[in-house]
């Protein structure tokens, strides 16, 4: 990587006529310093590791801890509860609750 000396950019690579160059998409320098063709590689990446989705209804939620909450469906007063990080991480995690007795999910935002 290699940055633009003018404003501090990531510099692109480009190919100019017979030559690989430096390009900044900012402000415009160009350098032809150091440019080796082997920094191209046109090999696709190696393919992600796709994320294992799990069913909330069919994990075991009896090991989740309870807590006394209204259901909103069915106004039972018992429900599991966990947390999880579902926006950025600088802001506080989402409360979940399931009810113990209709299985209705629902949650909570601090």
């Amino acid at each position: 990587m290699k940055f633009c000396p003018n404003c501090g950019k990531l510099l692109r690579i480009q190919r100019q006529k017979d030559k690989i160059v430096y390009f900044c998409t900012t402000c415009g320098k160009i350098s032809e310093e150091n440019v080796k063709s082997g920094l191209l590689n046109n090999k696709p990446r190696q393919q992600e590791k796709q994320a294992k989705i799990i069913d909330s209804s069919s994990a075991d939620t009896e090991t989740l801890p309870k807590t006394r909450v209204i259901c909103p469906k069915c106004g039972n007063a018992e429900a599991y509860w966990w947390m999880q990080q579902t926006r950025a991480a600088d802001e506080a995690s989402t409360r979940f609750f399931k009810c113990v007795n209709c299985g209705n999910v629902w949650r909570e935002y601090d």
